[in-house]
């Protein structure tokens, strides 16, 4: 390899690991979600790669693309920021929507009583909530297949990776299609591991938070948190 191409390898690691880092689009939503909607840990890495992978890999396309046809960066760069937008909308929308439901399920689940009264004079009080009274005996315990994870994975396709198409890939073009596929490949690859290191790290540490009294808004919650990148996102922070 030329000490160029070594350069922008050693960049492509340090830059994949540090936009992940900083941007808490990449971690925060598979964190409260898997919390709210009690993903085992193999389900939420399962989730985090794809939505990574999905993430990286709709540049690194658009970014062969552009350098296979000769279109200029510049122009590439507007397409990038063009699916920026529309992610950001996207998540934003995704966790207004999401807060609103939880709120709604949260009101479903609040627990109040009734007291029966039977023929001898006895009375006693019930408690009970109507998330758990509308179930039925014969679910047999089986949830309703989610589509959350695919939501989550549409909008991280549309997500671009800003620093890896202008900053990496062109300049790698000069070199050689080796030169390309390697610095994608390690941006990739530093990203995604970034994201599950992230996910891993938070989702243990959310664990060993007594929440309990949370429960009830975990999903309106979780929302709010998707809401708030969103937001951030489209203020640029």
């Amino acid at each position: 390899m030329t000490p160029e191409l070594v350069a922008l390898v050693i960049t492509a690691a340090s830059i994949g690991v540090g936009h992940t880092l900083l941007g808490p689009d990449h971690y925060l939503p598979f964190v409260v979600l898997a919390r709210a909607r009690g993903w085992s840990r193999p389900f939420t890495v399962l989730v985090t790669t794809l939505c990574g992978i999905g993430h990286v890999g709709s540049s690194v396309v658009l970014g062969m693309v552009g350098i296979a046809l000769g279109i200029a960066v510049a122009r590439v760069e507007g397409i990038e920021s063009a699916r920026g937008d529309i992610a950001a909308w996207l998540l934003t929308a995704f966790g207004l929507v999401y807060m609103v439901w939880g709120l709604r399920r949260a009101a479903r689940h609040r627990t109040h009583s009734h007291v029966h009264a039977h023929a001898d004079g006895e009375t006693h009080v019930h408690l009970h909530d109507h998330e758990q009274a509308h179930l039925h005996p014969h679910d047999h315990g089986r949830e309703t297949p989610s589509l959350t994870p695919w939501v989550l994975f549409t909008i991280f396709v549309f997500g671009p990776c800003e620093p890896l198409i202008p900053i990496l890939m062109y300049p790698a073009a000069a070199d050689s299609a080796f030169g390309v596929a390697l610095v994608a490949g390690v941006f990739g690859a530093a990203t995604i591991l970034t994201m599950l290191a992230i996910v891993l790290l938070l989702s243990f540490g959310l664990s060993r938070i007594p929440t309990r009294g949370l429960e009830r808004y975990s999903h309106a919650l979780a929302g709010l948190a998707i809401f708030l990148c969103g937001v951030a996102i489209h203020l640029g922070l």
